[in-house]
């Protein structure tokens, strides 16, 4: 995950080797083959769709189901980025407008080492029952 107290970003949130640490999460395993293209070889978490949350560890910074079980919808509206730009931004805003919005993570469905990433990105503007969304509040 990234985070400031880490000293660089993890591939994935189990750390940088495929396949999946045993509870990892709930990624397309061997009890969702039949409802995915794809599976990850050896890997079975016992969900064939979405797990309750809260039924794998936290990351080491308490956070729930941050890889897997859904992808995340956010508020920002999807856009390429600008063809030529070299220099990275940093917490970039989307654009005022758009016609899709970022979809942010991977979900129960994926199983290739792209989707896996925390990186991963993709872009709808339709619901899916992979994609949820969520509800976070400061410790005050």
């Amino acid at each position: 995950m990234r985070y400031s107290a880490k000293p660089k970003a993890a591939k994935f949130s189990w750390g940088e080797k495929m396949p999946p640490q045993r509870d990892s999460g709930n990624y397309a395993d061997q009890s969702s083959r039949d409802l995915v293209p794809t599976i990850i070889p050896g890997y079975d978490d016992g969900f064939a769709s979405s797990a309750p949350v809260g039924k794998f560890p936290p990351s080491s910074i308490g956070i729930y189901d941050a890889g897997g079980n859904v992808a995340e919808w956010v508020n920002d509206f999807y856009t390429v980025p600008t063809p030529g730009l070299t220099t990275p931004v940093v917490d970039p805003l989307g654009p005022d407008a758009g016609t899709s919005y970022v979809i942010r993570g991977s979900s129960w469905k994926h199983a290739g080492e792209t989707e896996l990433r925390l990186s991963y990105r993709d872009y709808g503007n339709q619901a899916r029952p992979d994609v949820g969304f969520r509800i976070a509040r400061t410790a005050d």
